[in-house]
């Protein structure tokens, strides 16, 4: 008997929720209350995220692709994932695969990575596309019609590589209707199968990405506490610690279908092993015994650099390993025995794993794109931002307007005046880091708002928004309160953070945190020697009839005093010690300059003479308040 699928043609579309992985992709959709795996093109859940270019458009994903890794690497191209955002001159580019790179033509060229295929050029947003499309075709075909998806990235995916998947959706022709954090998106499927309040720790080693989150989950509502990992850790550094030891013993020529040939018999080991104490494989004609306890001797290293981000995070997020409820494992890389002895060890208490880790994720964001799609209030979802978002002042420090760890959707604002007279603009450049100075930090964007009429200095006032939405991205707006003149940018930045810059990020702001904050306040200090000596100078020749004698040679010692020591000084002390003396030097003249002011304004001078004056002369009180207080 033929059984045929009765479905209702004015049925709503259905949301869907997509694991774009490193190594492998899922499509999940809600079904009967409950998210399940789609079938992909391959008849699995687990689409190998690979995909194959031929020549005259002939293009294969999954399984398919992954057939032709070995006679074609250099047309197969696999972790697509760990290439989006990055830029062409990335030292951690070429690492990361056997491919051929086109050469940049131009500066916007060098932005992107693109891969060479001799008969045409892709990108990783292309590569990931195309993944997107055949499990936006396989969820059609088992579900008629698809409404929206929710997207999963790692937690510490930045703007820009958040950008490109993105744009990858839209590609693929998708209506993306959240990027979802994938420890997130864990916990979510975790929180609604055990309905469970408590702390609990995500664990996520995937392929290529290693997260760690700290969340509590109370009454239905999802707290992330902190977040933190390593975007250049994952199962397949465990496949090249095995791959390498193979092309060693069989000492074959490290061509690149040998070494593609390599890693996969690497990742069939890891399988192998995960059951078996030992297993052999075979390159070249050589056979290659892989025992268990070498293996997990292998990835030790690998282990403790999860381990150093878990710690991390558990700081951050002021707890202990004791307070934590459970851990959930998310991630195929979690099925090493090694993995989940050392989840058990760090935390003190076997982790969570009644929901298949591969599917887990894919699951959550089910979950989520049903409640968005049916517009449910029944979840809340905070989210949080990995790290600090900021504008570089003058001196080259940066004021935090957004710190790390704050719950997204979030914004903020901040006000800035001018430094100089007559300033018509302002450049704000924008920049995300946990260090103090700005040429630490990584830069996000520079733009200008220009408009401004001219005023002395102090008086203008910058208003500096910054929003970052859903999916994690920032858009900032800045705005002079006199003019209303505005100036709205979406930060896309070009270049993604490289793996070493995201793995040192967190630990160089705490080796250097007591260096930074020094260096800060030496910066700062100077740029207030320079404004308070320039306002000093402008108040000299605006007002020398009120001086007295010997007060000007007494006024210009302590100036020259002050600019050697702004100079030469390598620490704030001495330049605030040389302030101090200016203002000392500088208080009764400041003191008159007050009255004439009072005078000024009562005879009908303007209120700019007027407002020079009454600033200079507040300024040199304000330091001098300063000074008592510090005494």
């Amino acid at each position: 008997m033929v059984l045929l699928d009765i479905f209702d043609p004015k049925a709503a579309p259905r949301a869907i929720g997509i694991d774009l992985g490193t190594t492998n992709s899922i499509v999940a959709a809600v079904r009967e209350g409950r998210p399940v795996a789609l079938t992909t093109c391959d008849g699995t859940a687990l689409l190998p995220s690979v995909v194959y270019y031929g020549g005259a458009g002939q293009t294969a994903v999954g399984r398919a692709a992954q057939a032709r890794a070995t006679t074609e690497p250099e047309r197969t191209i696999k972790s697509a994932k760990r290439f989006m955002g990055r830029g062409a001159d990335d030292p951690e580019t070429k690492r990361l695969g056997a491919y051929k790179f086109a050469t940049p033509e131009s500066e916007s060229d060098a932005k992107i990575v693109r891969f060479d295929l001799g008969w045409t050029t892709k990108t990783p947003i292309d590569v990931s596309a195309e993944i997107l499309r055949s499990l936006k075709t396989s969820a059609v075909d088992q579900l008629r019609s698809v409404g929206g998806a929710v997207i999963t990235v790692p937690a510490y995916f930045d703007d820009a590589q958040r950008q490109a998947t993105r744009d990858a959706g839209r590609l693929a022709g998708l209506e993306v209707l959240r990027l979802l954090n994938e420890p997130t998106a864990a916990a979510l499927a975790y929180g609604l199968e055990k309905q469970k309040n408590g702390l609990f720790a995500v664990y996520d080693l995937g392929g290529g990405t290693f997260d760690v989150t700290i969340l509590s989950l109370e009454d239905g509502v999802f707290q992330v506490k902190s977040t933190g990992g390593d975007s250049a850790l994952g199962g397949d550094d465990m496949d090249r610690e095995i791959a390498e030891r193979l092309l060693v013993a069989t000492n074959v020529e490290r061509t690149p279908e040998m070494v593609s040939s390599a890693l996969v018999l690497a990742r069939r080991a890891k399988h192998e092993l995960t059951d078996a104490p030992e297993t052999t494989v075979t390159l070249g004609d050589v056979p290659f015994k892989v025992e268990r306890h070498e293996f997990d001797k292998w990835i030790e290293p690998l282990l403790e650099r999860t381990g150093r981000a878990c710690r991390r995070a558990l700081r951050d997020a002021n707890v202990s390993a004791s307070e934590v409820d459970g851990v959930i494992l998310v991630g195929g890389a979690t099925r090493v025995p090694a993995v989940r002895a050392f989840v058990e060890k760090l935390f003190g208490k076997p982790a969570l794993d009644d929901i298949d880790p591969d599917l887990v994720v894919a699951y959550g964001a089910a979950v989520q794109a049903d409640l968005l799609a049916k517009s449910s209030d029944e979840i809340l979802l905070l989210d949080v931002l990995p790290l600090s978002l900021g504008v570089e002042t003058m001196g080259g420090g940066v004021d935090r307007i957004l710190p790390r760890n704050t719950t997204i959707p979030a914004g903020a604002r901040a006000t800035f005046t001018t430094y100089a007279d007559n300033q018509t603009g302002f450049e704000i450049h924008v920049v995300q880091g946990e260090r103090e100075l700005s040429k630490d930090c990584r830069s996000l964007a520079r733009f200008s708002l220009k408009g401004v009429p001219p005023m002395p200095a102090g008086m203008a006032r910058l208003d500096v928004s910054f929003d970052v939405d859903e999916n994690g991205l920032l858009h900032v707006t800045a705005s002079e309160r006199t003019t209303g003149v505005t100036q709205t940018i979406e930060v896309r930045p070009s270049y993604g953070l490289s793996d070493e810059e995201v793995e040192q990020m967190l630990i160089d702001a705490l080796d250097y945190g007591e260096t930074d904050l020094e260096a800060r306040r030496l910066a700062d200090t100077r740029v207030e020697a320079e404004r308070i000596a320039l306002a000093t100078r402008k108040a000299l020749v605006a007002d020398r009839a009120l001086l007295v004698e010997g007060e000007l040679e007494t006024i210009e010692k302590a100036l020259e005093s002050l600019s050697a020591a702004s100079r030469e000084a390598e620490s704030a002390s001495p330049i605030q010690r040389a302030i101090d003396a200016l203002a000392d030097a500088t208080h009764a003249f400041a003191q008159r300059r007050m009255n004439h002011a009072i005078q000024t304004a009562l005879s009908g001078k303007t209120l700019t003479e007027t407002a020079e004056r009454v600033e200079h002369a507040a300024g040199i009180e304000a330091h001098l308040e300063q000074k008592r207080e510090r005494a």
